[in-house]
């Protein structure tokens, strides 16, 4: 019987980071499971290219020129864009972790453990869990 419906589509997603290195390091990682469907370097870029590319995960840094991670978040979740959103960098502090959350996080990992928890993590979120880095406090993203 022929499959009516085609193969399973691939999740498409969206990195945002202001080092290219890391951008590569995580294309790497992720690329024969998904779609990347673009990189932005600052938070300007990400909420644009997220408005235009409409992916099902966001995969971005805190610290960025121009606009923050966390400000580029709060802008998409204010305009309606409802991908998964997974934090990845070296910010670890309890108070980063509660920010992430207030602004819709649905994942956190530390860019030190990347090659450990990402690929993990992206199948949590984007499965409808959530996903903290093992290395961080669990108690601090409640």
């Amino acid at each position: 019987m022929k499959d009516i419906l085609g193969p399973p589509q691939r999740k498409r997603i969206l990195l945002a980071d202001d080092h290219a290195g890391m951008l590569e390091e995580v294309e790497g990682l992720l690329h024969a499971d998904y779609d990347i469907v673009g990189n932005a370097r600052n938070g300007a870029e990400l909420v644009e290219a997220a408005q235009r590319l409409e992916p099902d995960l966001i995969i971005s840094d805190v610290s960025m020129p121009i606009m923050s991670g966390f400000e580029a978040a709060a802008r998409l979740r204010a305009s309606g864009i409802r991908a998964k959103l997974i934090f990845l960098t070296v910010q670890s502090t309890p108070a980063y972790l509660k920010k992430a959350r207030s602004v819709g996080a649905n994942g956190y990992v530390l860019k030190a453990f990347a090659a450990d928890h990402l690929p993990t993590a992206v199948r949590s979120v984007l499965s409808g869990t959530t996903f903290l880095c093992p290395e961080l406090p669990q108690t601090s993203w409640r």
